[in-house]
């Protein structure tokens, strides 16, 4: 039976969240049943390729990737997939009618992490974030307002905030293993080689900027969504809190990480503010 199928494919989808992300998959268990499965489903599909681009390094990961874009333009056309993953994204994809111009800015975004070492403009460095984080956010916002465009449209931008600021974050948080490991470097006109404390603030800023604006969407989001996202923008700032302390010269020697009895605590501190309606 299909739905069989479908069932282990979308345990497939919440295993890797799980496996993969302690802190997304807390922030994933705070939404409402009614669509953290198709949250699972969408971090599923972004993280396996992520990882192929990131991880397989004695792979040929352009062969690899080039099949799973294969795979997934095959799910999307025919609505089922044997890759149990691409099987749940594509459940998602079509039950909530997904803009396909997002999925495609994605992988759009990865394809660049083949090659691609060094963005030396700001349009280089917005058109990357927008392809590897804001579409995700967008993704993630469809099925937050259940397809309501009206809704979708007004958090459009606030939702593309914040996933610039999670990425961001992240890109402070690994500037170790992206220039040392995989050499590269995503944030322009900045030496990392040796990285001083006016550039780490210039980045701390813009992160805050986007941060402030993407909380304003956070306020706005349905019942359903609202403290599963506050507790992701939590664990953020808290991680942004921890590498605004840390000295510039340090970050790139060590990867910054928020506690797992820090992150009960933001959790507990968050339902607190959520239950008295102070989000």
């Amino acid at each position: 039976m299909k739905s069989l199928f479908d069932t282990v494919s979308y345990n497939s989808s919440k295993i890797v969240t799980k496996t993969y992300s302690t802190s997304f998959s807390l922030a994933t268990k705070m939404l409402s049943k009614s669509i953290r499965m198709d949250i699972y489903n969408i971090y599923g599909f972004v993280r396996f390729a992520d990882e192929i681009v990131d991880s397989f390094h004695d792979y040929n990961k352009e062969l690899l990737f080039n099949k799973f874009s294969d795979d997934l333009e095959d799910a999307l056309k025919h609505k089922i997939s044997l890759n149990p993953i691409l099987n749940a994204f594509q459940h998602t994809f079509y039950k909530y009618n997904i803009d396909k111009t997002l999925v495609d800015a994605f992988m759009k975004s990865m394809r660049l992490d083949l090659h691609k070492t060094d963005y030396l403009t700001n349009q280089e460095y917005k058109d990357y974030i927008y392809g590897s984080a804001d579409v995700v956010g967008l993704m993630c916002l469809t099925v937050f307002v259940k397809g309501d465009q009206e809704k979708y449209n007004n958090l459009k931008d606030k939702a593309m905030a914040l996933g610039s600021a999670f990425q961001k974050v992240n890109f402070l948080r690994d500037l170790k293993d992206d220039f040392d490991t995989l050499n590269r470097s995503y944030f322009p006109n900045t030496d990392l080689t040796h990285l001083n404390e006016a550039s780490k603030q210039d980045i701390i800023d813009d992160i805050e900027s986007d941060f402030k604006n993407g909380l304003l969407g956070i306020k706005q989001l349905p019942l359903e969504a609202k403290f599963g996202v506050f507790m992701a923008y939590r664990y953020y700032s808290q991680l942004l809190k921890k590498l605004k302390k840390t000295p510039a010269l340090q970050i790139k020697e060590a990867r910054i990480r928020v506690s797992n009895p820090k992150k009960i605590e933001l959790l507990m501190r968050s339902y607190v503010k959520y239950q008295l309606n102070l989000i």
